[in-house]
């Protein structure tokens, strides 16, 4: 019988994620302009002369060592662990060697991996029973999402001017439309405008929204919540929803989390204000939002990851 994870929070990432490795990357789209033989040799090469030689972080790296640190709480009678980190790559085993070197190096308790050779990771997502996703691969990204397999994120540019985040916490931070809820509301929005969302969130503030690609996510983290010894409001994982919305249309979110029996540290409703000045306050170890106007921004001093929306959205296709 194999290992119990459903009270564990899985986080599958890819190794571009995790660490940076865009000089391989590079290598590799020059020459596959060549032919993809090339490519692959030239590529391998260099993998193989680079397998000692340090990396640097990758966008996921905060998020991943908070979260592994949770583990220090997980209780002797327990058998899964609070959280489980899984290392996806399209690398062979081989030419992985560099990315499992610096994985030692970092001391990062990772200990299951998937190398594909080539083939895409996203088809091994369920098996590893994988919460989240992180990704730099837009195809495997939009993939994961149509599958409706996991929450799933597009990883920004690591933050060239990183906020400091408090030791000993995990600090998420969430989009609310589109992300944690579903994407009725803000096409209510986007076709009919600011006046009629606000009548129509007011008019059905005892109504819960519908489920985001995120909502399962959030859920996950009440369970791992629950599993720490600390009562939520002492808690060393810290959840924030930063959402664009504001009155009269804010009772209906926080009424929703209420009905998912979900508890959420903190959350603001900004009405117009940044969302990157909220969030360097917040310190949050990874963003998510769906909206790059947004994240183009926060990126540059908190880790953030797009959320994707689904091929045949009408929010995609208007853009």
């Amino acid at each position: 019988m194999g290992l119990d994870l459903s009270d564990t929070l899985v986080i599958g990432i890819s190794a571009t994620a995790l660490f940076d490795l865009s000089e391989a990357d590079k290598i590799f789209r020059e020459k596959l302009e060549q032919d993809k033989e090339t490519a692959i040799k030239e590529y391998r090469e260099f993998m193989l002369r680079m397998e000692d030689e340090p990396l640097n972080d990758g966008t996921g790296i905060p998020l991943v060592e908070a979260l592994l640190n949770l583990n220090k709480y997980k209780k002797a009678k327990e058998k899964s662990p609070l959280v489980e980190v899984v290392v996806m790559s399209r690398n062979s085993p081989e030419t992985g060697i560099q990315v499992f070197n610096n994985i030692r190096k970092k001391n990062l308790s990772i200990s299951r991996s998937a190398f594909t050779g080539g083939e895409s990771v996203t088809d091994y997502l369920e098996a590893f029973d994988v919460d989240l996703f992180l990704t730099t691969n837009r195809d495997d990204a939009q993939k994961v999402r149509d599958a409706n397999i996991c929450a799933v994120a597009l990883v920004k540019e690591p933050p060239s001017d990183m906020e400091k985040i408090p030791q000993g916490q995990v600090r998420i931070a969430f989009d609310g439309d589109a992300v944690i809820f579903d994407e009725s509301s803000e096409i209510v929005y986007k076709a009919e405008g600011i006046q009629s969302f606000h009548e129509n969130e007011n008019s059905k503030q005892n109504d819960p929204m519908g489920e985001g690609p995120y909502a399962n996510l959030l859920k996950k983290l009440s369970k791992l919540q629950d599993r720490l010894p600390f009562s939520v409001e002492y808690s060393p994982v810290r959840v924030a929803i930063v959402t664009a919305r504001n009155a009269p249309a804010e009772m209906r979110v926080i009424k929703t989390l209420r009905t998912w029996g979900v508890y959420v540290d903190e959350i603001f409703f900004l009405g117009g204000v940044e969302k990157s000045k909220i969030l360097r306050a917040f310190k949050a170890h990874i963003f998510f939002d769906d909206q790059d106007i947004h994240l183009d921004d926060t990126s540059n001093y908190i880790p953030s990851g797009k959320v994707l929306h689904n091929s045949d959205s009408v929010l995609k296709k208007e853009k």
